[in-house]
């Protein structure tokens, strides 16, 4: 995995200028040897520089008058011929293209590399990375299943995630408390507490999941950041007038009182919204200011999750009903 990627490269690739029609394009695929093998034309300037790639589906679409210029890719990701294979196995896992220009340190392309040589590596490469996810996901660093370790280093490695968990249980403990005369007075309320703590902290994960996987493949910026926030609010909303709606009909059959269940079902309205922007904005923060690979977003998350849920499900009911 750590040899250099021009050991893999082809040199049977379709070359343009940036001033040609599709017309020619089209040319210049018939001439080739294995037609069947392109994937894309590289657009190059005069001095051979990468300066643009055409999707073949780009081609075959356009007017044969078209210039190629208006209808390449600009700024290509391409990989330095010194690179390494792994390096070129990330890009593709990242990007998802079907082959790869290889340059020099001019950006002079050299070659092209093609998926079908580093498939397995791929998949390989591909799977480690969600198996990292999935291990973070439940507070575990995947180095400790990589190595035997002593029993005191995996306490070491995972004892602060669970931590992290007893103390926001103690935290909601102490929540509740506030709320003990509330509590002994309705009986519902305490009844429900598992119900909504499930539906929150299944949301959560569910928001985190799906973050993640973005991460993987896109860059983080705060304009990502805003726009995940964004889609997953609007999400959020609906998710959770939707348990909120369910839950808060069955506890107004089970006690008929309409007001009981008016307050149960809006807190988990709240508590669901909160828990899928908690499962969006921490692990994105976490990836973007790029701290120790070692926190794990999944105790983080559930954490602040309980907790959030707590406070919007005993003060909403306070309000209704107290």
């Amino acid at each position: 995995m750590q040899e250099p990627v021009s050991a893999y490269m082809r040199t049977d690739f379709v070359s343009l200028k940036q001033n040609e029609t599709v017309a020619h394009a089209i040319k210049s695929i018939r001439d080739n040897a294995s037609p069947e093998d392109i994937l894309y034309l590289y657009v190059t300037d005069e001095h051979n520089r990468l300066t643009g790639v055409v999707p073949i589906r780009n081609v075959v679409t356009s007017d044969p008058q078209t210039i190629i210029s208006s209808i390449m890719v600009r700024s290509p990701v391409s990989v330095r011929h010194r690179q390494s294979v792994l390096h070129a196995c990330e890009l593709f896992t990242e990007y998802h293209f079907l082959a790869l220009p290889v340059v020099d340190d001019d950006n002079k392309i050299l070659g092209i590399v093609d998926i079908n040589l580093f498939t397995d590596d791929v998949v390989s490469l591909n799977h480690q990375r969600q198996l990292e996810n999935v291990f973070q996901m439940i507070g575990v660093h995947v180095s400790i299943g990589k190595k035997k370790v002593s029993p005191w280093s995996d306490f070491k490695g995972r004892f602060p995630w669970l931590f992290c968990n007893i103390t926001s249980g103690i935290i909601c403990a102490f929540i509740a408390s506030r709320y003990e005369l509330l509590i002994s007075e309705l009986a519902i309320l305490a009844m429900f507490i598992t119900v909504v703590l499930a539906i929150s902290e299944s949301v959560s994960i569910q928001s985190m999941a799906l973050t993640l996987r973005v991460l993987l493949q896109r860059n983080v910026s705060w304009r990502r950041i805003l726009m995940g926030v964004r889609s997953e609010l609007l999400t959020s909303v609906l998710l959770g007038a939707g348990s909120g709606l369910v839950v808060g009909i069955v506890a107004f059959l089970w006690r008929d009182v309409l007001w009981q269940g008016l307050a149960i079902g809006l807190s988990i309205w709240f508590a669901v919204i909160t828990a899928c922007l908690l499962g969006v904005i921490v692990p994105t923060l976490i990836r973007k200011f790029r701290i120790d690979p070692k926190v794990a977003a999944g105790p983080i998350v559930l954490a602040a999750t309980d907790i959030a849920t707590m406070l919007f499900y005993f003060s909403t009911a306070n309000l209704i009903l107290g």
